[in-house]
């Protein structure tokens, strides 16, 4: 009776512990639980910088759209559906072929990467890296789309199925690998500045030369095999005139691009933490400067040669102008920005002059814009970089820098080394994977139905079926 009474005397006060024990292990386990003050900070730091990584991205894939709209507009009214057509296609077949191999080609880390190629991360799938991975696909898509202008109203969409696989898995990843990658020859992220093999090395910030001149001289190199279109040329040294069908989509298309390029060059910080706002913020003042800049010019020789203020001609300077500036947009001051746009708009109209000289038909002047345009932007790195510039975007040798601004030939010498390789190492294999399409199924689609237009004998349809068709296809009377 006695033990049962002292029981119940230590009944309460032991609940009472018992109560107390298990509160002080759930706060206990809540406190091990809840991240540290330096835990949150980084979860946010990361988060800031994976959110602007991927907002760039879309930006940068929203210029597919753009890419769409301005090559639809400069084309004839019968080979729009076409136009478009291979709009598409590159980004599908784009996303696919570098998840695949392109990225691994790119930025492959294995064993067996070199300075040449990477090697490894084949079919893409480490979660820590995906926000880079969207962003590198959205300037392989964009350098593939380039090519289709200059090979507009005349290619077969089969031959541009087999190309765009190449250019995107292939051509360009290599290059991206030579210039962006730590591993890579020309690269100026070395993790030892000693091994950089000049100056800074290769310096494209944004890819004027990696994304713009890999689109356009392999353009140039198809649009030399495949011929001009039916009528451009005549005897002699004539040369005509084949308008677009619809300057109105076009100057929407070239709105979209620009506004696609505060993705492109802004974003090319990969941050905003760590200085890549301020970086952020003076790259989009000097891609803003630049591309003004082309256009202002553009107008102004397109009256003083031609006596009247061509649209398309702006269209073209304005384009030119943020191609050029791409690559020296975060180691240039504003004022270098507007004479660089503004002679990347002239290079553009010289090459456009250039290419009627030698009889290569560029329908939409990519080669002009990009590939011209984008050299151009290469060697104004080397020309018009300050110390602070390089520095301030991170390079290893602020010593060296702009040739004009006091910097010395060092790093001009290392722009002109990239240039070269780019396109050489571009013109090979583009002219090997064209030729090789022109020998097995054929680059060109038959005379007739380049006259009757893409649109209705590689697609069926009419791109304005209100306006009757231009020739049978499936949609036609008595098709």
């Amino acid at each position: 009776m006695e033990r049962r009474t002292w029981l119940r005397r230590l009944h309460r006060p032991l609940g009472i512990l018992g109560g107390a024990i298990l509160a002080m292990a759930a706060i206990s386990a809540a406190a091990a639980q809840e991240p540290t003050t330096e835990e949150t900070v980084a979860d946010l730091v990361s988060a800031l910088d994976t959110t602007w990584l991927l907002v760039a991205g879309f930006l940068v894939f929203f210029m597919q759209a753009g890419f769409a709209m301005l090559t639809g507009g400069f084309v004839r009214s019968k080979n729009t559906a076409n136009i478009l057509m291979k709009n598409m296609i590159d980004a599908c077949v784009g996303g696919l072929l570098f998840w695949a191999v392109g990225y691994g080609f790119a930025y492959g880390t294995s064993s067996s990467a070199n300075g040449f190629i990477g090697w490894g991360d084949f079919f893409y799938d480490t979660y820590e890296g995906f926000a880079g991975w969207f962003f590198q696909f959205a300037f392989a898509a964009a350098a593939a789309t380039i090519v289709a202008g200059s090979l507009a109203e005349r290619l077969k969409f089969s031959a541009y199925l087999v190309y765009t696989v190449v250019i995107t898995g292939f051509i360009y990843p290599v290059v991206v690998h030579w210039a962006w990658d730590a591993n890579g020859w020309l690269t100026a992220f070395k993790e030892d500045p000693a091994d950089l093999f000049l100056a800074n090395g290769y310096i494209d910030f944004a890819g004027s030369g990696v994304v713009h001149m890999v689109g356009g001289w392999a353009g140039l190199v198809g649009a030399a095999l495949l011929g001009p279109r039916l009528g451009k040329y005549g005897p002699g040294k004539q040369v005509n005139a084949i308008p677009g069908h619809n300057i109105s989509i076009a100057t929407l298309g070239m709105f979209i691009l620009w506004f696609g390029w505060y993705g492109f060059n802004p974003g090319s910080t990969l941050a905003l933490t760590g200085g890549g706002a301020e970086l952020a913020a003076k790259v989009a003042v000097n891609t803003t400067l630049a591309a003004a800049a082309g256009g202002v010019s553009a107008v102004l020789y397109s009256k003083i040669l031609t006596t009247r203020y061509d649209p398309g001609l702006l269209i073209n300077g304005i384009l030119a102008g943020l191609v050029s500036i791409t690559a020296p947009c975060a180691t240039v001051d504003p004022w270098a920005a507007v004479v660089i746009g503004a002679i990347g708009s002239l290079v553009m109209y010289g090459a456009v002059l250039l290419l009627d000289v030698i009889r290569v038909d560029d329908p939409v002047g990519a080669f002009p814009v990009h590939g011209a345009a984008g050299l151009w932007g290469v060697i104004a790195v080397g020309l018009f970089s300050t110390q602070a510039g390089i520095e301030g975007a991170g390079y290893a040798e602020p010593s060296k820098y702009g040739l004009l601004v006091g910097g010395g030939f060092e790093q001009l010498a290392a722009q002109l080394v990239g240039a070269a390789s780019i396109i050489a190492w571009v013109v090979v294999t583009a002219f090997i994977l064209f030729f090789g399409i022109k020998m097995t199924i054929g680059l060109r689609v038959p005379p007739e139905e380049e006259e009757k237009g893409l649109d209705l004998l590689e697609h069926g349809l009419d791109s304005y079926p209100d306006f009757g068709p231009t020739g049978p296809g499936i949609f036609s009377p008595g098709a």
